[in-house]
């Protein structure tokens, strides 16, 4: 079964809803069982939760009649529910709940290598959210004795997806997400301080200002203090309109071309220098590294790797800006093409991703030219009408060279912990992807 607790509660079986016949106190106690499922919850706790705090001497007797009632509609179709010695357990097992899929994306997106990635997986965590918690089974008081556990993580998700969509230059983005949510509490002031980041660099500082202004009032009127310093120091960077706000951080171990940020060259080959325009993190606290933060670094990077002429570069850039939108999907396909690589060249057993590059690989050739050299030599060549794509296809056509390579089977994964760069390593000697790199951080073999 399905059990959707983030928002009206529901229970699907299929294509089936199984809600009907529960009263509402019956549904309030499952969910409650289901916040906490396969752990026991005692019945004083239960009574305690249903009752808001005074339950009635009949209480321990009616959870009794509830988990009887629950069992007899929910049983038949898979539905555990264990006594223990003086409580209840649901056994989630076989069963689908959205605070479990909440968990889950929120833990897989902390661990993902690219923003991408990481800031999607944050979307679809957040989207299971679809009101309050058991928003028409729990009152008032029970949502607030049970919402704590819950709101951090929450906020931990909202903020992290706001911290990565700012390093992808998704301003606009960010400052839609947060405004709604800083309006309903103003004292969130890590939610503050990237709102007003995303305003000012949407040009609009007057309104960043504002919501520092509405922060201090609210925290000086409940809490009888000033915003932080962090914030206040915030607040006088945009006042002093501060041009190292207007954009992220420089990464680590970048170099600049042509007004934008490429990573060091350290793997070896194109389709590996692909794949660390992501690596390479920078320790706890730095600025995560993610360079293709726009469609201009993808194309001046294909320039820089010989996949693109400096005249079709040029060009590419005028129609970018004139097409911004264009050149935004664009970008995401390369994303998407740059994290299948990845995992296909450190787990050559991933055919999922093998065929997901494959395809990138197939729609690069079928755009391609073949053609004679100012050499005589024939060659494939991607023509000015692939468009605002070439770079992309540029990349996957790199990408499959690679796979066709047998050096595709040297290439390693720095070790790293702040890094990640993949290099090729023929000798199987060398350990890391550059002694600068990790040398500076101490570290060894």
């Amino acid at each position: 079964m399905d059990f959707r607790l983030l928002g009206p509660f529901e229970i699907g079986d299929g294509d089936q809803s199984v809600t009907g016949g529960l009263r509402r106190q019956e549904r309030a106690l499952l969910g409650i069982l289901l916040l906490e499922a396969d752990h026991p919850v005692t019945i004083d706790r239960l009574a305690d939760l249903l009752w808001d705090g005074n339950p009635p001497s009949t209480a321990r007797g009616a959870v009794h009649t509830y988990v009887g009632r629950l069992r007899r509609a929910l049983t038949p179709r898979g539905l555990r529910i264990v006594t223990h010695h003086d409580g209840y357990t649901v056994v989630s097992a076989g069963h689908r709940l959205d605070i479990a899929d909440f968990s889950d994306r929120c833990g897989r997106a902390a661990k993902a290598t690219d923003d991408l990635v990481r800031a999607e997986l944050y979307d679809e965590a957040l989207a299971l959210w679809r009101g309050p918690l058991l928003a028409d089974v729990a009152g008032d008081g029970l949502r607030t004795r049970l919402e704590p556990a819950l709101r951090e993580p929450w906020l931990t998700a909202v903020r992290r997806r706001a911290e990565v969509r700012l390093a992808m230059g998704e301003h606009e983005r960010v400052a839609a997400d947060l405004t709604p949510i800083v309006e309903r509490d103003p004292s969130e002031e890590r939610l503050v301080a990237l709102l007003m980041t995303a305003l000012h660099r949407t040009d609009r500082r007057a309104e960043a200002l504002r919501r520092y202004d509405i922060t201090a009032k609210v925290l000086d009127a409940e809490l009888g203090v000033p915003p932080g310093s962090e914030l206040r120091a915030l607040r006088e960077r945009v006042l002093r309109r501060d041009p190292d706000l207007d954009r992220p951080a420089a990464p680590a171990y970048a170099v600049r071309v042509r007004d934008q940020w490429l990573p060091w060259n350290v793997g070896g080959h194109p389709a590996l220098e692909f794949c660390n325009t992501y690596a390479g993190w920078g320790a706890p606290g730095e600025l995560s590294s993610e360079w293709l933060r726009g469609y201009a670094t993808l194309a001046v990077w294909a320039e820089q790797h010989d996949l693109a002429s400096s005249s079709t570069v040029s060009g590419l850039l005028r129609q970018a800006r004139r097409a911004p939108h264009a050149g935004a999907e664009v970008l995401a396909r390369a994303r998407r093409l740059r994290s299948a690589l990845y995992a296909c060249l450190t787990d050559p057993a991933d055919r999922k991703a093998f065929a997901t590059v494959a395809r990138f690989a197939s729609e690069a050739a079928h755009v391609s030219v073949f053609t004679a050299g100012d050499d005589g030599l024939g060659r494939w060549v991607l023509p000015a009408g692939a468009g605002l794509a070439l770079p992309l296809h540029a990349a996957a056509r790199s990408a499959a060279d690679l796979l066709a390579d047998p050096r595709r089977f040297t290439v390693c994964a720095c070790p790293g912990v702040h890094c990640g760069w993949l290099f090729l390593n023929p000798s199987g000697r060398r350990a890391f992807c550059s002694a600068a790199t990790c040398a500076e951080r101490g570290v060894r073999t």
